[in-house]
């Protein structure tokens, strides 16, 4: 039916386009820009997120897939410090990621960062019920397990439009994924963990707590318990080798072009990460003189291949998390 898609919900394509300005192909090729006002239109649209919140008698919403500006930045404007979060969540996001439930108030900041494209963006749900997308461009996505008249009428009212549509193009189940690879962090992988570190004396483990964001903890011995007990809930977890004590030599090793992580130790035990291609490796130098250790990864996919990976499950040992590692 259309609006409607598999499971039941009406979707709403709201937007500042006027369809009357759409070519024979859906495209818009009207006088509007694809940024935000930051003014009446940017209330428009979190008006018409409210007011279908509201309908669907939803008060607070999921955080789903949640993630932060990385290297690259596809938004038109550029990101914000703290990626449009600051004063929603600490400086170190937590409280942030998937699973996570907010009340609408929040929810409405976070449409507001999307629409700015400050850097962070996630899906916002309540499970069969309601969803909150926003797209490129302006495009945001509104799904309801009613058909919210009196909420399409107050957006056509605030000057934007609804249309229905059969899905949402940001809909999960539209997403590759390979269920194949997503081990969940059982006991078993903990086990393994264990029995791995015990073997090489040391490992990092890399903390993906959103998309574009990770922590790393170095695990010797006696320490996997204590460092699982402070990770983030559902957290994508890759396991690696060591870090090595010759900087020198690891710098040295660096081709000629290409994207990496540089993850360094200080003397103190501090970890930290950076995003680098080789336009920075003049830098480099100066950045890790009080290194300790490193260990330089490559971020093209397949270049690299972790000792293991997992996703964290919830409390009752379901495994929720929709992504990858």
């Amino acid at each position: 039916m259309d609006g409607e898609t598999d499971i039941g919900l009406h979707v709403y394509r709201v937007t500042k386009y006027d369809p009357a300005d759409r070519d024979e192909h859906g495209h818009y090729v009207g006088p509007e820009d694809v940024d935000s006002d930051h003014g009446p239109v940017e209330a428009a649209y979190l008006a018409a997120v409210a007011a279908f919140a509201q309908e669907t008698g939803v008060t607070c919403l999921t955080i789903r897939d949640p993630g932060v500006t990385g290297f690259v930045n596809f938004g038109v404007e550029p990101p914000s410090d703290g990626h449009g979060l600051a004063g929603l969540f600490p400086p170190d996001l937590t409280g942030y990621h998937d699973g996570a439930q907010v009340p609408m108030a929040v929810a409405l900041e976070l449409v507001r960062a999307m629409l700015r494209g400050n850097g962070a963006w996630c899906r916002l749900e309540a499970e069969d019920r309601f969803f909150v997308h926003v797209g490129y461009d302006q495009y945001v996505y509104i799904g309801s397990a009613l058909p919210c008249p009196h909420a399409v009428t107050l957006t056509h009212q605030r000057g934007l439009f609804a249309e229905p549509i059969s899905q949402s193009p940001l809909d999960p189940q539209l997403d590759e994924d390979d269920p194949a690879r997503r081990r969940p962090a059982d006991a078993a992988f903990w086990a393994e963990l264990d029995a791995l570190v015990s073997k090489r004396g040391a490992v990092m483990l890399e903390e993906g707590y959103v998309d574009n964001a990770s922590r790393w903890h170095r695990i010797t011995f006696g320490q996997v318990a204590a460092i699982r007990s402070r990770l983030a809930p559902r957290a994508k977890l890759l396991v690696w080798p060591d870090l090595s004590a010759d900087v020198d030599a690891a710098l040295a090793d660096l081709p000629d072009e290409g994207l990496f992580d540089i993850v360094w130790q200080n003397p103190q035990g501090h970890i930290t990460s950076l995003t680098v291609d080789e336009t920075d490796y003049p830098a480099l130098p100066a950045i890790l003189a009080g290194a300790s250790a490193v260990l330089i990864l490559s971020c093209y996919e397949g270049a690299e291949t972790p000792l293991m990976t997992a996703v964290l499950p919830d409390p009752d040992g379901v495994l929720r998390a929709r992504w990858t590692p």
